[in-house]
């Protein structure tokens, strides 16, 4: 408990550090961060990091992740992120010819689903920081949600659960928890509305609320299912007491794409 409680100290401050430094040295830090949940996931799969599958499904996760503009800089302008990226989709399916299935279809579609998974979900992140004037109160006001939806979820479902929300998957949540988390984020998050009136009108922030709360939960629900299908405890050991990095950044990298694809954000 005590090296949890470090571990969650000291990896909060550095996180939170970064999110108000922002710009390159945010991005660069988060592609890190991003860079060891992919690592994370080939584990899982058993693909080796360091191998030539390992590196071209790093090297596609990296190009869904850096920023558009440090895209530009290296790339022709008539190459596009998602022509590449189809390119190298391509190239996987030649590896299954070539290695005569050594390196399977399954493993083909599982870096291309690893890769937008965590490539766009910390993309996003980054773009998220990258908004002019309120990139950091937002990210912070995501954060807050998470993080409250967490810890309603768990004190209530403590307190009252009875029914559970999908015990296949993940046997100590309830649906009194989950709505307990909702309820918690929709407190908090007004109250930081009220403060920080970033969105333009509370509407607006309540839905962003909603989403947030419902899709936090579930991107934790989706690493929950990825780990229980490969039989794992935690995606790694890189935080010790907490696991891996996509056991703490489940839910931002789940609930950023959305916020974004559904332009609340």
């Amino acid at each position: 408990m005590k090296e949890r409680i470090i571990t969650g100290i000291l990896g909060g401050a550095l996180f939170v550090s970064m999110v108000i430094v922002g710009g390159w040295i945010f991005a660069l830090f988060i592609s890190i961060v991003a860079s060891v949940a992919m690592i994370e996931l080939l584990k899982m799969k058993k693909i080796a990091p360091i191998s030539l599958m390992g590196l071209i499904s790093l090297l596609s996760m990296w190009l869904l992740l850096v920023p558009t503009s440090w895209f530009d800089q290296v790339m022709p302008s008539y190459f596009t992120k998602v022509e590449i990226f189809v390119f190298m989709i391509l190239v996987l399916l030649m590896f299954t010819v070539i290695t005569k299935n050594t390196f399977t279809f399954d493993q083909v579609g599982f870096v291309i689903l690893s890769s937008v998974y965590v490539g766009f979900g910390f993309h996003y992140l980054i773009m998220t920081r990258e908004i002019p004037e309120y990139g950091m109160i937002l990210v912070f006001f995501i954060l807050f949600l998470i993080w409250t939806t967490d810890s309603g979820a768990y004190f209530v479902g403590r307190k009252w659960g009875k029914n559970k929300l999908w015990p296949d998957i993940s046997p100590k949540k309830t649906i009194e928890g989950s709505i307990g988390g909702i309820v918690a984020a929709i407190i908090i998050g007004t109250i930081f509305y009220m403060i920080v009136p970033i969105f333009p009108s509370y509407l607006t922030a309540l839905f962003v609320i909603i989403v947030a709360s419902i899709f936090g939960q579930l991107g934790d629900l989706v690493e929950s299912a990825l780990k229980r299908h490969y039989a794992v405890k935690d995606s790694g050991n890189v935080l010790p007491g907490h696991g891996g990095i996509l056991d703490r950044f489940d839910s931002l990298i789940y609930v950023m794409p959305i916020l974004h694809l559904l332009q609340l954000i």
